[in-house]
């Protein structure tokens, strides 16, 4: 199995959530090791992908270099990791990625269209050798040694329709595109009246995110999944956990996790290389089958 990249250049325009300003977003090939780099072609910055890169987890998780920020990366890199591509560049030419329609299908489409190759270079995967956990009060988020690759999710809020949901997901490009990729991110009316006064959240509307109020859903369409809200947090999970820059041989669970703890979470993993190992695919012929199956 080998390291992957896009085969043709792709590029779309869209609207930042935060900001509401069009962003330009084009994806480009990238060779052999160099993983995953953002390009500010306003400010002629880039940033490297990784967990050290990361600024902020506020309200999205943000990376950044020589103060030049790149924010909401989270939905286009949980597209990238389920599509196995290793190697890219990101260029967009203002500080936010396109919010699109709040999920990450929009960036799925994309990456079909640019189509994806394989490069001269063998494949690695980071297997997870402990449990790891990180915990904020009832709150946590883990990661333990596993032959494959799930995403365990539980989530809890005090309203009537979302109460308290689960799912389970067993990783695989095929299975992300059906059950996770086409989960909205969403919120609640007041606090959109809220970041609204504080500047925030301008490019925000039903067209881009589930939005409730005391007892409804105003979206007129409703949702795409009974539960679709605890799949967007596995979908936002994805994202997150990419900023190691390697497919992950590993079992993830969380009750109620957010960007803060998986960021938290990623830097743990890396703390102790006695935590992980990082393996070439082709020269560890003990990897089962069902730990590539886990690569998508």
């Amino acid at each position: 199995m080998q390291q992957t990249t896009i085969q043709n250049p792709v590029a779309l325009t869209g609207i930042g959530l935060h900001k509401g300003v069009p962003v330009h977003l084009r994806l480009e090939p990238a060779e052999a090791n160099s993983g995953l780099v953002f390009v500010r072609t306003d400010k002629n910055a880039s940033v490297r992908l990784s967990p050290e890169a990361v600024v902020d987890t506020t309200m999205a998780t943000v990376i950044a270099a020589e103060g030049h920020k790149i924010s909401t990366i989270e939905h286009l890199l949980s597209a990238i990791y389920a599509h196995g591509i290793d190697n890219l560049r990101i260029l967009i030419d203002n500080e936010e990625i396109p919010i699109m329609d709040g999920s990450s299908i929009g960036f799925c489409l994309l990456l079909s269209e640019a189509g994806i190759c394989e490069l001269d270079a063998p494949k690695q995967v980071m297997r997870l050798k402990r449990k790891i956990e990180v915990k904020d009060g009832d709150k946590f988020v883990r990661i333990a040694p596993s032959n494959a690759c799930n995403f365990d999710f539980t989530i809890a809020f005090p309203h009537p329709l979302i109460g308290k949901q689960h799912h389970h997901f067993a990783f695989s490009t095929k299975g992300y595109r059906a059950e996770i990729a086409k989960a909205r991110t969403f919120g609640f009316l007041h606090e959109v009246q809220y970041l609204r006064s504080k500047n925030l959240a301008l490019g925000g509307s039903l067209d881009n995110a589930i939005v409730l109020d005391d007892s409804k859903i105003l979206n007129k369409d409703g949702l795409r999944y009974a539960n679709e809200f605890v799949r967007h947090k596995i979908l936002d999970a994805l994202g997150d956990m990419a900023l190691l820059g390697y497919p992950i041989i590993g079992d993830y669970a969380s009750f109620a996790g957010s960007h803060a703890l998986n960021h938290l979470l990623t830097k743990a993993i890396l703390e102790s290389s006695k935590n992980y190992e990082i393996l070439t695919i082709g020269e560890h012929k003990e990897l089962s089958f069902h730990e590539i199956l886990a690569l998508g």
